[in-house]
């Protein structure tokens, strides 16, 4: 009898989530659908689901008519930079977790503290800084900011602190730099967290938006972001072309995400948060 029920309660449960599933998977459909769809039959009402006569022609417009290969490639050039300074943040977790100095604790304590201000409030004291070094509409300007922070040492340093003294004692008494001993042998070991950091880094710079639109005054420096929203503004009535503009957003992290989601899993466990 108490089988009987458990297995009832398992039914509705799994029933529940599939319906849950498709409630919350059915736009993210509709857009993928959309986006092959010609710009007349997007605002069909009701709404149809799969488009009667697919069509690259939205795609091809982005690319050739409105600049989305320059937002492409900066949006890279940005994930591109901001992996180097995923190097960073591991070099200054390594550090905390692992070196002893004069002011560790004060100096780790006040990168805690900085991830209590919100980054709205630094914007505009970046943002002088940046000028008075002439770094306004310029590339580096929109990457600077972003190469190291706070959460990311956290993670790191939690990482490394549970990171064996003793290997790192052995390597040195066979004689191996402090250089040797990071690179060949606690970013080996630091894989799970690289992973989670990696991908987390790479939805931060793919999805960059405020920033990028603060920084730069000529659209040759626009993001992916920043595109899409200058296209909703200049084509209003095409939901086809902004569907699939939001496509070529979206689908990428969806992939990146279901491909490492196992070492995101391990990468948070590892590091002791759940």
């Amino acid at each position: 009898m108490k089988k009987d029920k458990m297995k009832i309660d398992k039914i509705i449960v799994i029933i529940l989530l599939t319906i849950g599933g498709i409630l919350m998977l059915t736009p993210f459909i509709w857009m993928i659908f959309s986006s092959f769809k010609h710009a007349n039959e997007a605002m069909l009402v009701p709404p149809t689901l799969f488009p009667k006569v697919p069509t690259l022609e939205n795609y091809i417009k982005l690319f050739k008519e409105l600049n989305f290969l320059v937002y492409l490639k900066n949006t890279l050039i940005v994930v591109a930079i901001f992996f180097i300074g995923l190097l960073f943040n591991a070099m200054a977790g390594y550090a905390f977790g692992k070196f002893k100095f004069p002011g560790k604790k004060f100096l780790f304590y006040m990168v805690l503290a900085t991830m209590m201000i919100p980054s709205q409030v630094t914007m505009i004291p970046v943002y002088l800084i940046l000028n008075k070094m002439g770094l306004i509409n310029t590339m580096l300007g929109i990457v600077l900011p972003g190469l190291v922070g706070a959460f990311n040492i956290f993670l790191f340093k939690q990482f490394m602190g549970g990171v064996p003294n003793e290997l790192m004692e052995a390597a040195r008494i066979d004689g191996a730099g402090e250089y040797y001993i990071f690179f060949k042998l606690i970013i080996p070991i630091s894989k799970p967290i690289l992973a989670v950091q990696g991908i987390l880094t790479f939805i931060a710079g793919w999805n960059n938006f405020l920033w990028p639109l603060i920084i730069a005054n000529d659209e040759k420096f626009y993001t992916l972001s920043v595109g899409l929203s200058l296209l909703k503004g200049q084509n209003v009535t095409n939901f086809a072309l902004q569907m699939a503009g939001a496509s070529i957003m979206v689908v990428p992290i969806m992939i990146i995400f279901c491909i490492f989601q196992k070492h995101i899993m391990e990468g948070f466990v590892t590091s002791g948060i759940k």
